[in-house]
This record gives structure tokens, sequence and C-alpha cells, in this order.
């Protein structure tokens, strides 16, 4: 099942339930990727018709934010629980599912988050490491393909890691492809998580606005979610209405 929002679809799924699909797809011996996606990647893909296709064309789609919560309930379809890129990715490493790749960050941050997960989870493997610098997508996949990965942690940010993800799935012969912000950052210690308590409350993103206020550049896009959201409420409360 799914809740459509906004023209995205997002899978009705529990964190367990998603770890295992995910864990699924990562032994299934083909492409496939994840998104994540939250309200803002939603809002902006209403005018990104290539982030939209990647979203379309994803083999999972969780819900990474409570705005997203909000919306499927608003709309009729509510889903069973927030599931986030972050905690996604952990249930999965604790599964095994053998060699992993990362991709993504600044120099040297996919090296140390391969570090951190060596430490968490010895019974992975390393299967590569590459920043996220690159602009020529050709030898950063031969270089993965080369690599035979599990699991690709691709942390490009939004709407890059999409668009990677859309791509690579037809070109690479097997792995799944996670698309996950800036996790490696906090995988490698350069970036704290929310406390749990700020998580179990929904307040994730207003602790990352308080320590990062550049990101206060981004509300208006959330605002803009919830109020086309609301439009969508109305205009189905509308063609529901009887004739008078």
């Amino acid at each position: 099942m799914t809740a459509r929002i906004l023209g995205v679809d997002v899978d009705s799924l529990t964190l367990p339930e998603a770890a295992d699909k995910a864990m699924a797809l990562a032994v299934s011996g083909r492409s496939a990727y994840v998104c994540t996606p939250n309200p803002e990647m939603i809002w902006l893909s209403r005018s990104d018709p290539a982030l939209r296709d990647a979203l379309a064309g994803a083999d999972m789609t969780v819900a990474d934010g409570v705005g997203v919560l909000w919306a499927a309930k608003l709309l009729g379809a509510p889903l069973p629980q927030r599931v986030t890129g972050y905690e996604l990715m952990e249930a999965l490493l604790a599964k095994g599912p053998g060699r992993v790749y990362f991709l993504g960050g600044k120099p040297g941050v996919a090296r140390r988050a391969a570090q951190a997960v060596s430490r968490r989870w010895p019974g992975l493997t390393v299967a590569g490491c590459r920043d996220g610098y690159f602009s020529d997508a050709a030898p950063v996949l031969a270089d993965i393909a080369a690599a035979e990965p599990d699991v690709i942690l691709v942390c490009l940010g939004c709407p890059r890691q999409e668009r990677f993800m859309a791509g690579a799935k037809t070109i690479l012969p097997r792995g799944l492809m996670m698309g996950l912000g800036g996790s490696l950052d906090v995988l490698a210690g350069d970036v704290p998580r929310a406390p749990e308590r700020w998580r179990g409350a929904g307040l994730e993103w207003l602790y990352r606005l308080i320590k990062q206020p550049s990101r206060i550049r981004r509300m208006p896009r959330l605002i803009g979610f919830a109020a086309a959201v609301l439009g969508e409420k109305i205009k189905r409360g509308l063609r529901r209405a009887p004739n008078v």
C-alpha cells in the first residue's frame, strides 16, 4: 500500500518492514534504489521532472519527515510511522548485507564513515569509498561496478542523489542504492544527530535549524508544501461534495 502525496507515492511501511524489504533488495542480485522523501523533496519534485521521475522509479520510498506523516493522514491515507533514511540505514547494516560502498561528502568523510561502520558492524566489508566532488558520473559508476557492493550509501544531497540513482539503476548490474543526504557526515562524527528526545517529539528539523541557522532559507519550501497539501485536501472535499 502507498500514500499519494502531491504526486509522490510513499510506501506504507514500518521500520522493521522497510529494513526487511531493503535487505531483500540488497541480496536480489539486481540493481535497485531507495528514496526517502521528506516535505522539501516532495515540494521540489513538483517543479523538477527529473526528481519526480526518480521518485516514481524507486523500488521503495519511505516517509522521512513528520510533515509527510501529517500530509498522508490529512489526505486520508495514514502511514504507520516515520522511517528516516538514517534509521533505515542502521537497521539494514545491522542485518549484515555484505559489501557496502560509501559515496558522498567532502574528501575524507566517506572513508571516516566507513571506518565507523566497520567498528560498529565488524561483519560488514567496505567495498569502496568516494567523495561527492565529481561532475562526470561515468568513472564513479565504473568504480562501483568493479567493487561489486551489495549496498551503496549515496549521500549527494537532494535532488542530485535521486537523479544519480535513477541513472545508475540502468547501468549498475547489481546493488541496492540508498539516498541518504548528509548521513555520511553523521557516521563520520562531523555532524551530531538530534538527541532522542527531539527525534521522538518529531522536532529533529528544529534541532537542525538551531544547529545550522542557514537552513532557514529552506523554510519557504515547507510552507509551500503545507499549503499545497491543504489545497489538495480542499479540492478533494469539493469533488466529493454532493450537488445541491
